[in-house]
């Protein structure tokens, strides 16, 4: 009977993977219209298009992964107090829409931009500048978050025999920990080039008229409904995803870290820190600016016109439905992040602790697949495969879509932390007539409580913030509110969108602050 349990949940687990992963995206290629091919790639547009998607993704992921890993190494590699709070700090970008990133960039460098009026300089900020500078503040503290986690795995002994034969900090720096970080940087820099390619939120505000693939898919499909030309630029989207899914699998596979027998030992470096100090100040402040452009727009009476004090801007807001919207959004950031934690964690729970047999292997491969699909795509597949279902038009359709959009990451660090777990846990418990959904409930979750608490931290904050997925499967009814955002600027009620922005943030670091106080309740406990 204990054994039917498990059975009866693992086969509900690979039946929601094929329906929600599999079928759409069989849906999106048999929707491509073979003549449109050839249209679109012998068109005009087509090759400028691509020019400006890799030249500015390529210039943004470098500099956002270089600044990532200068930030990880001051926090990690110098002595400087409240790196907790700098850390947190950073991660601030992470908590509003991609699009609140360019519209912030607007505020304060487009045309009669704050900061633009305030030093009577035209930046020239729309175009590839605009969209560079956006992409990195929205995925740089991704890259921040993956190599800082790297950084506390090194082992000092390495560089305790660098010390003795007389390597200079720099010579370390590129002989040990450069070579140290390869692998992993390898898949922060797919990751991060993943994001910004696939990303439409950016462009479509500071892009002017330089256009880009997904700006290209999104209005193809929301303006036009032209779904066949969107599912090719939906493929050609997922060409570069699906490489780094299958370098990121591959150096999985291959990895083969050593254990760290002893922890970096920081030394006394004053120049150092001042340096670190000084890099991490610097960068919060920069990163601030759009978030505080936004505050204060909110409370201005009509900007750039009449900047004085005024909530007349958030009366029309809540008039305009600001709080139904919020409450759509929070509806379906709740449920997904409850119904998908227990569902990704359970997923991660029969591939990562039971035989590796060939439906186990799929469902570990179905379950990465995720990664490689862009949001826009995601979102697209859905359109053509749902449509006239019961759901489509729903808010389960959008707790549906976020689920599998956000599914990957959260999923692997629940597989990493359960196979951290003894392999003979398992031999034990049938020995002992225990069923693997005991063992779940008393031993692997109660162990495991942190992880879990992340992954619904995670996907609360995603469902609220993104703009991708939802947006060709939203509606009236159940419009979440950050796609409140390009609506409101389309319209011109820029500090209206200002505002939608800081409640974005408001919700998100609430429940940030949230997770940091249970995490420390737990752990006070323990």
């Amino acid at each position: 009977m204990r054994s039917k349990s498990f059975s009866t949940s693992k086969l509900l687990v690979i039946c929601f993977l094929i329906v929600s992963v599999v079928f759409p995206l069989i849906t999106l290629l048999l929707n491509i219209n073979i003549s449109d091919i050839s249209e679109i790639i012998s068109s005009s547009q087509f090759a400028p298009m691509m020019k400006n998607s890799l030249f500015t993704t390529t210039i943004a992921t470098v500099i956002s992964v270089a600044l990532a890993l200068l930030l990880a190494w001051c926090v990690n590699r110098s002595r400087i107090r409240y790196k907790s709070v700098f850390s947190m700090l950073f991660t601030l970008p992470m908590l509003i829409p991609s699009i609140s990133h360019g519209m912030g960039l607007v505020l304060l460098l487009g045309d009669n931009g704050l900061i633009t009026n305030f030093l009577g300089i035209d930046l020239g900020l729309y175009g590839y500048p605009g969209i560079i500078i956006g992409s990195i503040l929205y995925s740089f503290p991704v890259a921040f978050l993956m190599l800082t986690d790297i950084f506390k795995y090194e082992d000092y002994t390495t560089y305790e025999a660098a010390q003795v034969l007389g390597l200079s900090k720099s010579q370390q720096f590129f002989t040990i920990t450069l070579p140290n970080l390869k692998g992993s940087l390898i898949s922060v820099i797919f990751a991060v080039f993943t994001m910004i390619f696939t990303d439409y939120g950016v462009p479509l505000v500071v892009g002017g008229k330089m256009m880009t693939l997904p700006v290209y898919m999104y209005r193809e499909v929301i303006g036009l409904l032209d779904f066949s030309k969107g599912a090719i630029i939906g493929v050609i989207l997922l060409i570069p995803a699906f490489i780094a899914f299958l370098i990121d699998f591959k150096s999985e596979e291959s990895d083969n870290a050593s254990t760290v027998t002893k922890q970096y030992i920081i030394g006394e470096n004053k120049t150092r820190d001042i340096a670190s100090y000084f890099i991490c100040a610097l960068t919060v402040f920069l990163i601030s600016l759009p978030i505080l452009a936004f505050a204060y727009l909110s409370i201005v009476k009509q900007f750039p016109i009449d900047m004085s004090f005024s909530f007349d801007n958030i009366k029309k807001a809540l008039d305009l439905g600001v709080i139904f919207y919020l409450k759509n959004s929070l509806a379906v950031a709740l449920v997904t992040s409850l119904i998908g934690s227990f569902l990704i964690y359970f997923t991660a729970y029969i591939t990562a602790r039971s035989p590796k047999t060939i439906t186990n292997l799929t469902i570990h491969l179905i379950s990465m697949v995720t990664l490689a699909i862009p949001g826009v795509v995601l979102g697209l597949c859905y359109v053509l495969f749902f449509k006239g279902s019961f759901i489509y038009g729903t808010l389960i359709i959008l707790i549906l879509v976020n689920s599998v959009h956000f599914f990957a990451s959260p999923y692997l660090v629940a597989y990493n932390s359960l196979n951290k777990f003894n392999k003979n846990l398992e031999d034990i418990s049938v020995t002992m007539g225990i069923s693997k959904m005991r063992m779940l409930k008393d031993v692997y979750i109660p162990c495991t409580q942190d992880t879990l608490i992340e992954i619904f931290s995670y996907l609360f904050v995603n469902c609220m913030v993104t703009i991708s997925a939802v947006s060709f499967l939203a509606n009236f009814k159940n419009l979440p509110i950050a796609l409140l955002i390009p609506q409101f600027d389309a319209q011109s009620l820029i500090e209206a969108t200002a505002f939608v922005s800081i409640i974005i943030l408001f919700v998100n670091g609430i429940v940030k602050l949230l997770v940091y106080v249970i995490k420390r309740y737990i752990l006070s406990k323990n």
